[in-house]
């Protein structure tokens, strides 16, 4: 049993041991921070419209498995080679999240039972298809094949910022799109009839918005974040692989709680993800003081569901103070 001094050095781990390697350690940060904000902007951009995403792994997985497919079946086409396989993961998240949206729209199924069976048919689906591909498939190891270095996702002069970490440019396509998609639902005329669908979607008709080309749409621009993601984390030449086990990405899981962490407004998801990067790489420090890194886990969900009470308490004094405003 840990003694309290070993307690106390391993908080101090988890705020301080993501920068113990100084830039190295922050590269690591913006590493781990570029999927998992990619899949919370796809949880909280469906979340804003009225839907929840938590088909976010599914989405992330199959997007992996286009990009890399892309990258591999796709001969060398020279320095564009790694944005076609980015497209195509995008894409391929996007056709996935398709289906679920179309299911809500047009038979009123409820986009959470739609999506999580896709999570799981994705899952087995990526494992088919890289398990029977002989060019995909490295029998040794039980995982997809590396992809080529004409493929991978450059560094773009990161590599000489924070020397000796993972990071690559993906995280600039990360914020890039934080960006964009926080003009798109606070500037736009179409961001906002897709808020509108999403507070009410019989008012939204009655205003002549088309609620079901809004919630397919939706839906699509939710899964292909969540497949950029898959592309981003799998394409970077960090040594990721896709393993050929019955285990659902945990990023599409990691990004409800970015997305809730960062009450789905794009700019906080972005801040919410490289918090929780951030203690996640303290927390790999902790079993230098006998602590399992799963704590990590346990804080992030302690975290979420503080978030959680101070929006139900947020809620209940506004309906309070509104009754009682009624009163006078």
């Amino acid at each position: 049993m840990s003694n309290p001094s070993q307690a106390f050095g391993g908080f101090i781990t988890i705020l301080t041991g993501a920068l113990s390697y100084g830039f190295k350690g922050i590269g690591q940060i913006f590493y781990f921070a570029t999927p998992i904000m990619l899949t919370g902007l796809s949880v909280g951009f469906a979340f804003k419209t009225g839907l929840f995403n938590i088909g976010a792994s599914g989405q992330f997985i199959i997007g992996a498995y286009a990009g890399i497919y892309t990258s591999v079946a796709i001969k060398s086409i020279g320095p564009a080679h790694w944005v076609l396989a980015l497209l195509a993961s995008f894409v391929a998240g996007s056709l996935w999240a398709l289906i679920p949206g179309l299911l809500k729209a047009y038979a009123n199924v409820h986009e959470v039972i739609s999506s999580i069976m896709m999570n799981y048919i994705g899952m087995y689906l990526v494992n088919y298809l890289v398990g029977n591909s002989s060019f995909l498939f490295d029998q040794k190891r039980n995982q997809s094949v590396p992809v080529p270095e004409y493929s991978q996702i450059p560094k773009m002069g990161l590599d000489k910022v924070f020397p000796g970490s993972s990071i690559h440019g993906g995280i600039i396509i990360a914020i890039i799109a934080v960006f964009i998609i926080n003009i798109i639902l606070n500037k736009t005329t179409f961001g906002y009839e897709l808020k509108a669908v999403g507070y009410n979607r019989d008012a939204s008709k009655y205003a002549g918005i088309n609620e079901k080309k809004s919630i397919v749409l939706s839906m699509a621009i939710a899964g292909a974040l969540a497949g950029l993601a898959g592309g981003l984390l799998y394409l970077a030449g960090s040594g990721k692989h896709i393993e050929i086990v019955d285990v659902i990405a945990a990023e599409g899981f990691t990004g409800i709680s970015v997305a809730l962490l960062g009450l789905s407004n794009p700019i906080g998801i972005l801040f919410s993800a490289l918090f929780i990067a951030y203690i996640t790489e303290g927390g790999f420090y902790l079993q230098l003081y006998n602590f399992s890194p799963q704590v990590i886990e346990i804080i992030i969900a302690v975290i979420i569901y503080f978030s959680a009470f101070s929006l139900i308490i947020q809620s209940f004094v506004s309906r309070f103070n509104k009754r009682k405003g009624e009163k006078e």
